[in-house]
C-alpha cells in the first residue's frame, strides 16, 4: 500500500466554493416556494374549474312536500314579487295586461344569444335570473344583456336548494353571484329567485326564514304565477299555451334560457310575443312591473313595499343588498321598464368591483387552462403507457439475448483493471467498501482518492486496508475540489487500461468487477454501466427506492442498451476504458451528473456504452426524505445541465450522432417532459374523484396502477428480486412519487433560473456491509 501526494488537479479556492455554496443555498428556498406555488397554481385552476361545474360536496337534494304552517297566509296567496321593507313581508302582483317576462339557469353561450335576440328584434325587456358559476364563465353575455336594457336577478351561484344550507352557505352562494355579476357587467342587483321555487303558495316552513333573511339584507325574492315548462319540452303549442295568463290578468311568466336543450323555447318565444301583443298585453321588467303596479295605487302596497317610483319623484333612492342606497338615475331603456332598472341594478364600485373582475379572470384562466391541460394529460397518459410497452418488450428482449447460452462478448477479460473510490468523509463506509474489493475474483488495484475529507476517511481506509492484508490499496487525499477532481486523479493514477469506478458507500459481490469487464472483450464497447441495489431497503425509503432501481433504472437501462443510446452509467458501478476517459477530457465539472455527462461524451466519441445486469452493486440509498431531496435534486438538474451541454449531439452524424438523434429525444421525453408533466394525471384522478365520477376515476386509477405493478413485478423476476416490495407500489405511487415531481418541477426552476451547486455529501450510516446481508 503506497500513499501518493495530493493532487491539486482541478481545485478551486475554498473560499470561493464557501461563496458559491451560500449562494446556491441562499437560491434553493425561493425556488422550492417558486416550485410550490406552481403545483398550488395548477391545483386552484382545477379546483376552480370543478367547483364553477359541480361544487365540492354539490347538493343535489330538492325539497318536497313540507307544511307551510308557519308562512303568513298574505305571502302564501299573494303576488310573486315578495320583499320585508320595513321588515314587513309584502308581496307585490304584475299588473293587468302586463308581463314580467323572466328568464332562468342562464347565462348560456348557446341559447342565451338567440333570446337576446328575439327580445331585441321586438323592442321588449325581460329580467334573467341568473347562476353565479355560469355568470363567471360567460361575462361577454350578461355584459350584452345588461347592455340591451334587460335586468338581471340572482338564481344562486351553484343552482343548489338554499332551504337545505347553512346561513354561511347561503350567504357564499349570495355573494358570490353579486361578485360575478360585478365583474362581468359591473353592477349588483336586488333581485332574488331560488332554484326549484314555483309559485308563492309553494313556499314552506324550511325555505321562508331564507327568504326572511335575505329580505332583511334588501333583496326582492321573485317568483312566478304562470309556467311554461319549456324544460319538459313538451312541444311549442303547448309551451305557448301554459304561458299565457288567464283573463287578461298581468303575470309573472317563467322560461328557461339554460339547463338544457332549448330549442323549443327559441321556436315559441316569438310567437307566444306576437300573440301577447295582439292581446294588448305589454312586457316589463321585474321593477317594472313593481313601478308600475305602485304608480296605480297597488293591490297590497305597504310601508315595506318596494319603492321603485321614487326615482322619478326625486327619492333618496333603493336599500340595496348590505345596507347601501343606490342612486336613481335613469339609464335610458326603452320599454315599460324604462327607468325602473335602478331599483333593482346598481353600479359596482370599490373592493366588490376589483374583486369581481379578479373572479372573473381567474374563471377565464381556468377556462383556457383545462382544456389545454386535458390534451396535455392525453399526451402525458400515451407516452407513460408507450414507455411501459416499450421497456417491456425491449428489455424482455435484451434478457433474452444476454441470457443465452451462446452469448459471448469475445474472449474472456482477464486482465487486471484499476477500482477507483472517490471519497468525502465516508468514514462509515469506507470500511466496508473495501472489504467487498478485498473479495474480488477478478485481479484488480483500488485507488481510494480521499477528497479532502475531515473525518479521517483516508486513516480508516489504510487501516482497513493493513487488516485486510490487501497491497493493491493506494490511498490518494487531495484538496476539496469535488468528485469529478477526484475521479479525473484516479484515472491519471490508474495503471490499468480498464478503470471501474465506484462511490465510497458501495459494496461489491466477489463477482461484480469479473462481470463487470468481460464486455470489453468487444473492442466497439467503451464504458459499462453495472446493476446498482439499493443495500438499505428494509425501511419504508429504502423499499421505495428499491422499487424505483430495478423498474425504473434497470429496465431503462436494458431499453437503452438496445437502442445504443445508454444515458447515464451510475456512479455507484461503472466501467471505462482508461484510453477513452481521457479522449474525452476526463470527467467534468460543468454539470452535477459528472456520470451522465460522461456517458453521453462517451457515445459522442463514437464509443458504445452498455449494461451488464450480473454485475450488481449494493448502494445506501438515501434515509431520510431531506437526504432523498437533495440527492434526486442534484440528479434531475445535473441530468438536464448535461443534456444542455451535449446540445448539439442533435446535429452529429454516423454513429456519434446516434445518441442526439435517439437517446435525446427519449431522455427529454421520458425523463423530464413526462415526469414534468405527470401530475397531470394524479390532479385530474383527483379532480375526476370529486366532479366527474369517483367510481369511474378510482377504476381508471387502479388500472394505471395494475399495469405499473405488471412492469414492476417483470422487473422483479428478470433482477431475481422478492416480489414483496411491491405490496409498498401503491404507497409509492400515493407519495413518494409526488415528491419525485417535485424534485423535478424544483430542478426545471433552477435550471430556468439559473444556479450551480456542489457535490452534496449525503449522511451515511454504514449499514449496508456485506451483500450476502441484504435480502
Amino acid at each position: 500500500m503506497t500513499t501518493t501526494t495530493p493532487s491539486r488537479g482541478r481545485r478551486r479556492a475554498p473560499t470561493r466554493i464557501q461563496r458559491a455554496a451560500g449562494k446556491a443555498a441562499a437560491l434553493q428556498k425561493p425556488r422550492v416556494i417558486l416550485a410550490g406555488l406552481l403545483l398550488l397554481a395548477l391545483t386552484s385552476v382545477m379546483l376552480l374549474d370543478g367547483y364553477l361545474r359541480a361544487e365540492v360536496g354539490g347538493d343535489q337534494r330538492v325539497r318536497t312536500g313540507a307544511s307551510s304552517s308557519k308562512v303568513p297566509d298574505k305571502v302564501l296567496d299573494g303576488g310573486p314579487i315578495l320583499t320585508f321593507r320595513g321588515g314587513q313581508a309584502t308581496t307585490v302582483s304584475v299588473p293587468d295586461k302586463t308581463i314580467a317576462l323572466t328568464f332562468d339557469d342562464g347565462p348560456n353561450p348557446t341559447w342565451t344569444p338567440q333570446v337576446l335576440a328575439i327580445l331585441k328584434k321586438y323592442d321588449i325587456p325581460a329580467t334573467f335570473f341568473l347562476v353565479g358559476s355560469m355568470v363567471s364563465r360567460y361575462p361577454g353575455i350578461v355584459a350584452d344583456m345588461v347592455e340591451q336594457g334587460n335586468e338581471v336577478g340572482i338564481h344562486t351561484f351553484t343552482h343548489v336548494d338554499l332551504s337545505y344550507q347553512s346561513d354561511a352557505r347561503v350567504n357564499r352562494e349570495m355573494q358570490q353571484t353579486q361578485l360575478a355579476l360585478a365583474g362581468a357587467a359591473g353592477i349588483t342587483t336586488t333581485l332574488f329567485r331560488a332554484p326549484y321555487s314555483s309559485e308563492t303558495d309553494a313556499i314552506d316552513n324550511y325555505s321562508w326564514p331564507v327568504y326572511k333573511k335575505l329580505g332583511e339584507q334588501g333583496y326582492t325574492s321573485v317568483f312566478v304565477d304562470t309556467d311554461s315548462d319549456d324544460w319538459k319540452r313538451p312541444g311549442v303549442s303547448k309551451i305557448i299555451k301554459w304561458a299565457t295568463p288567464d283573463d287578461g290578468e298581468g303575470a309573472s311568466v317563467l322560461f328557461h334560457d339554460a339547463g338544457g336543450e332549448r330549442s323549443q323555447t327559441i321556436k315559441a318565444l316569438p310567437t307566444y310575443i306576437e300573440k301577447m301583443k295582439a292581446k294588448g298585453y305589454t312586457f316589463t321588467t321585474i321593477s317594472g312591473a313593481v313601478q308600475e303596479e305602485e304608480s296605480a295605487g297597488g293591490q297590497q302596497a305597504g310601508a315595506g313595499g318596494v319603492q321603485a317610483g321614487r326615482a322619478q319623484a326625486g327619492g333618496a333612492g333603493v336599500q340595496q343588498p348590505g345596507g347601501q342606497a343606490a342612486q336613481q338615475e335613469p339609464n335610458g331603456q326603452a320599454g315599460a321598464g324604462a327607468s325602473s332598472l335602478q331599483a333593482a341594478h346598481r353600479d359596482a364600485t370599490g373592493t366588490t368591483l376589483y374583486e369581481g373582475k379578479a373572479l372573473i379572470g381567474a374563471v377565464a384562466v381556468a377556462e383556457w387552462a383545462v382544456p389545454v391541460l386535458s390534451v396535455g394529460l392525453l399526451v402525458v397518459g400515451v407516452a407513460v403507457m408507450g414507455r411501459f410497452g416499450m421497456m417491456l418488450i425491449l428489455a424482455r428482449r435484451h434478457y433474452r439475448q444476454r441470457n443465452r447460452r451462446r452469448f459471448s462478448w469475445g474472449p474472456a477479460v482477464h486482465q487486471p483493471v484499476s477500482v477507483i473510490v472517490p471519497a468525502y468523509n465516508e468514514k462509515e463506509c469506507i470500511a466496508n467498501t473495501l472489504g467487498s474489493l478485498a473479495k474480488s475474483t477478478h485481479p484488480i488495484e483500488i485507488i481510494v482518492v480521499d477528497d479532502g475529507s475531515t473525518d479521517g476517511t483516508s486513516e480508516i481506509a489504510r487501516n482497513a486496508a493493513h487488516e485486510l492484508g490487501m497491497t493493491n490499496v493506494r490511498v490518494i487525499r487531495q484538496e476539496n475540489a469535488g468528485k469529478p477532481a477526484a475521479l479525473n486523479n484516479g484515472v491519471r493514477s490508474a495503471s490499468y487500461d480498464i478503470v471501474v469506478m465506484m462511490d465510497g458507500d458501495t459494496v461489491f459481490e466477489p463477482d461484480t468487477v469479473r462481470r463487470l469487464v468481460q464486455p470489453f472483450a468487444d473492442p466497439e464497447v467503451g464504458a459499462v454501466a453495472g446493476n446498482a441495489k439499493v443495500g438499505n431497503r428494509n425501511t419504508v425509503i429504502g423499499a421505495w427506492q428499491h422499487i424505483e432501481y430495478v423498474m425504473g433504472f434497470n429496465l431503462d437501462r436494458r431499453m437503452y442498451d438496445l437502442l445504443r443510446c445508454m444515458p447515464t452509467i451510475p456512479g455507484a458501478i461503472g466501467a471505462f476504458r482508461r484510453e477513452a476517459v481521457l479522449e474525452v477530457g476526463g470527467m467534468s465539472e460543468d454539470t452535477l451528473a459528472e456520470d451522465t455527462d460522461i456517458t453521453i461524451a462517451m457515445h459522442r466519441a463514437g464509443r458504445r456504452v452498455v449494461y451488464e445486469e450480473h454485475a450488481r452493486a449494493w448502494t445506501e440509498a438515501p434515509g431520510s426524505l431531506k437526504q432523498l431531496w437533495s440527492q434526486r435534486y442534484r440528479w434531475s438538474y445535473g441530468t438536464m445541465q448535461a443534456l444542455w451541454k451535449h446540445r448539439k449531439s442533435l446535429t452529429d452524424k454516423g454513429p456519434s450522432g446516434r445518441f442526439g438523434r435517439v437517446g435525446m429525444p427519449l431522455v427529454v421525453i421520458f425523463q423530464i417532459v413526462t415526469p414534468v408533466f405527470a401530475p397531470l394525471i394524479d390532479v385530474f384522478t383527483v379532480y375526476s374523484m370529486i366532479f366527474v365520477d369517483f367510481k369511474a376515476a378510482l377504476l381508471a386509477w387502479l388500472a394505471v396502477l395494475a399495469v405499473q405493478l405488471v412492469c414492476a413485478a417483470y422487473a422483479f423476476r428478470l433482477d431475481r428480486e422478492k416480489y414483496r416490495y411491491l405490496l409498498m407500489m401503491p404507497l409509492q405511487q400515493l407519495a413518494y412519487r409526488q415528491m419525485m415531481y417535485l424534485v423535478l418541477i424544483h430542478s426545471c426552476i433552477t435550471a430556468m433560473t439559473g444556479g450551480r451547486l456542489r457535490w452534496q455529501k449525503l449522511k451515511r450510516t454504514g449499514e449496508v456491509g456485506t451483500p450476502a446481508g441484504v435480502s
